[in-house]
């Protein structure tokens, strides 16, 4: 199949969880002998140097970015409340992108579109216009939902309350949207679960896939062990609960265990948490080799209490040999077991209890990486995941030739 992609940002360099989801696709699909094109917009919040990008990937995607200024206005921001329109989605609408776009499809025939998350989904106007093509919405969050639950977690009552009015318009945005595709492909069972019920269109789960082979794995858990965190930290949720971590619970932890240590990696760290004081707390910011960088260390902290969709960093981890310790949301779309592939702390006491049984119980910790490993490879194997895709993509355009004939 010929496959378009429209994504949000560059899924390469795949170094946080949206561009290795998209990557994860991508490599996936011209593995199994698919033609792959990928159109990207390229902000100042996310930008990427074409030239960059190695020319074996470039000749084999065809990939091209526009830009796109996602910076925040205050005035735009402003004049939004008295709109019914999603200021989330606006910011991600280009005249030049419509204009490209509509051009590739006028010059090559697409059996997909495929909308990497939803901020892509302006554009199906576009894509119908020019294209019979299958659309398809992949959707890495039910992204309503994350700021749902922001919004109450927020205290600051003017700040909540402009954070609902988001939540209703990216609601109605996205509500909207999951009617005009043609099919969606939900990461997490349980947010198919949530599309099923409010829309007819197809969907399927498909979760974020890694590729087995490029991931060794190391088990052994020394005496000392140290823990660590690793995600983009430009992203609310993971600001919020290392904030919460390093105030509620990191304190506690070295009264008990004083020798106990915890690294934080990641990219666009904010400057309070540069400027941190916690003892025994190690800023290590973006990493060039985030494998190596969770090899180094022994168990995975990710304390989550907003977002959707599926924690890439966490099955990467499992698939390193690595235990978790996580929140019920946090663990979201994975099959797990608890305390045998992963251990759920959803509270402070918890967290404490859960962070300092691991450092006295090395063991432990040992035993569910191996158990993590195991489920990776049985579930979240990328071959399996884009043989499931293939079906369902055979079946949409299938239907779509049967509703193009009647």
């Amino acid at each position: 199949m010929n496959i378009l992609l429209l994504c949000n940002k560059s899924p390469y360099p795949p170094s946080e969880g949206g561009p290795m989801a998209m990557n994860s696709i991508v490599t996936g699909l011209l593995e199994a002998g698919h033609k792959v094109k990928i159109m990207a917009l390229n902000s100042n919040k996310y930008h990427v140097d074409l030239k960059s990008i190695p020319q074996q990937y470039r000749d084999k995607t065809r990939i091209e970015f526009v830009d796109v200024d996602l910076s925040l206005s205050i005035k735009e921001a402003f004049k939004n409340l008295f709109s019914d329109e999603s200021y989330h989605v606006k910011r991600f609408i280009s005249q030049q992108f419509k204009d490209r776009l509509a051009e590739v499809l006028d010059k090559e025939k697409f059996d997909i579109v495929q909308l990497e998350m939803i901020y892509m989904a302006p554009y199906i106007e576009t894509i119908r216009e020019h294209s019979n093509a299958v659309i398809v919405l992949r959707a890495h969050n039910v992204e309503h939902q994350i700021w749902s639950r922001i919004a109450k977690k927020t205290v600051f009552f003017a700040k909540r309350w402009y954070i609902n009015h988001l939540v209703r318009t990216l609601k109605k945005f996205e509500m909207e949207v999951i009617n005009k595709v043609d099919g969606i492909a939900a990461i997490t069972p349980d947010d198919a679960l949530f599309f099923r019920r409010v829309t007819s269109t197809p969907v399927i789960d498909l979760p974020f896939g890694i590729d087995i082979s490029k991931f060794d794995p190391s088990f052994e858990v020394g005496d000392t062990p140290t823990f660590y965190h690793i995600g983009s930290m430009d992203w609310m949720p993971n600001q919020e609960g290392i904030k919460w971590l390093l105030n509620n619970v990191w304190g506690e932890v070295l009264k008990r265990q004083p020798e106990a240590k915890l690294y934080l990696a990641g990219r666009n760290m904010p400057k309070w948490l540069r400027n941190t004081k916690k003892k025994n707390v190690f800023v290590v910011g973006e990493v060039t080799d985030a494998h190596e960088f969770v090899n180094q260390n022994n168990i995975a902290i990710v304390p989550l209490f907003s977002g959707s969709g599926m924690r890439i960093k966490i099955i990467e981890s499992m698939a390193l040999g690595k235990a978790v310790i996580t929140t019920t949301v946090g663990a979201e779309g994975i099959q797990y077991s608890e305390f045998d592939d992963i251990i759920i702390a959803d509270n402070t006491p918890k967290m404490i209890e859960n962070i300092c049984r691991l450092y006295k119980h090395p063991e432990e910790a040992e035993a569910i990486g191996l158990n993590a490993r195991r489920l990776v490879e049985e579930l979240y194997d990328n071959h399996k995941i884009i043989n499931r895709l293939g079906i369902f993509y055979k079946e949409l355009t299938t239907k779509r030739k049967i509703t193009i004939l009647d």
